[in-house]
């Protein structure tokens, strides 16, 4: 993809976007509400159609083959979309019928053991859990055996068990040579990607896996500890070195690109009782110091100054 971009009205939400996916991947993309995620994924898989830019999916072109592109594409909405007084098979045997598959039956059948839904194909779906309905959507999405799959934050307001047990399905695809494009809002679920793409507001920061996205910022972190952190967080606010603070627990992560003014920083503000260590920079850091430096296009443009970036980045979250 290449130069893709996108006007809602007086909106840019997709600013000259170029992407690569390539055959078994899961890339995820991440990112603040409203930031262009689900657009750059419409746009790219030919559910939208670009204001400007090229490129293909699958192979296809995105401009005039969107209808071929559709017919290789499973698309999980953010929004449980199925029927609640319909059981598990009824809802899968619909969704066979839309795409007029042959053999329907055993499609479904295969479909039902594939995601572990089987003993419970004919409970109602309206009575089944987040982590349920969640295999429901993905097994509908695969009926048709995509080779690409569009999963919009898929995972949200689901379990721990849940979600990881949704992950290990997708490595399963993936290793079959499915390729998924997923959002998300969880950094344990990026780490599991095997590349990341962060839009925010409309335009590409970073991409690559989570360890070259993590060097590319270039950003030294510490980790603080001691008495009333909150306190300390308002003390560090615009001294030399410190870009973004950020409560973790009972620690807080401060970071910038100046390591040496950062240290000195500290060294100045430490009092009895606070002590400070660096520590590995981790994807959470980056995305804090990626977010709290990018502009909301649909805010009045204004520079960031010191921690005040945070603050913007935490109202924006």
């Amino acid at each position: 993809m290449h130069g893709l971009n996108k006007h809602f009205g007086d909106k840019h939400v997709v600013v000259d976007l170029a992407l690569r996916v390539e055959r078994g991947e899961i890339f995820g993309f991440l990112g603040p509400n409203g930031s262009g995620k689900t657009t750059s994924i419409r746009l790219m898989c030919g559910l939208l159609t670009p204001d400007s830019g090229s490129g293909t999916c699958l192979g296809y072109d995105i401009l005039t083959d969107s209808d071929e592109i559709k017919r290789h594409v499973g698309y999980m909405t953010q929004r449980f979309s199925f029927w609640d007084d319909l059981t598990i098979r009824e809802n899968l045997d619909f969704v066979a019928n839309i795409y007029a598959m042959p053999n329907r039956r055993e499609v479904v059948d295969r479909a039902l053991d594939d995601l572990g839904l089987t003993a419970r194909a004919n409970q109602l779906t309206g009575t089944l859990s987040g982590g349920w309905k969640q295999r429901l959507a993905l097994a509908a999405c695969m009926l048709h055996k995509p080779r690409l799959l569009l999963l919009d934050e898929p995972t949200a307001g689901v379990d721990p068990n849940a979600r990881r047990e949704f992950w290990g399905e997708l490595h399963h695809l993936a290793a079959t040579g499915v390729s998924v494009l997923v959002s998300t809002h969880y950094m344990d679920e990026a780490e599991r990607c095997h590349k990341l793409a962060y839009i925010a507001y409309g335009r590409l920061l970073a991409q690559g896996t989570a360890a070259e996205v993590i060097a590319s910022q270039n950003l030294v972190t510490f980790e603080v500890r001691g008495a009333n952190l909150s306190a300390l967080a308002d003390k560090l606010k615009d001294r030399p070195g410190v870009e973004e603070t950020a409560a973790f627990g009972e620690m807080l992560h401060v970071t910038g690109t100046d390591g040496a003014a950062l240290e000195h920083t500290l060294q100045e503000v430490a009092t009895e009782g606070v002590t400070y260590q660096r520590v590995e920079t981790g994807l959470e850091d980056v995305f804090i110091h990626l977010i709290a430096g990018a502009s909301d296009n649909y805010e009045p443009p204004h520079p960031p100054r010191g921690n005040d970036r945070l603050g913007a980045a935490r109202r924006r979250s």
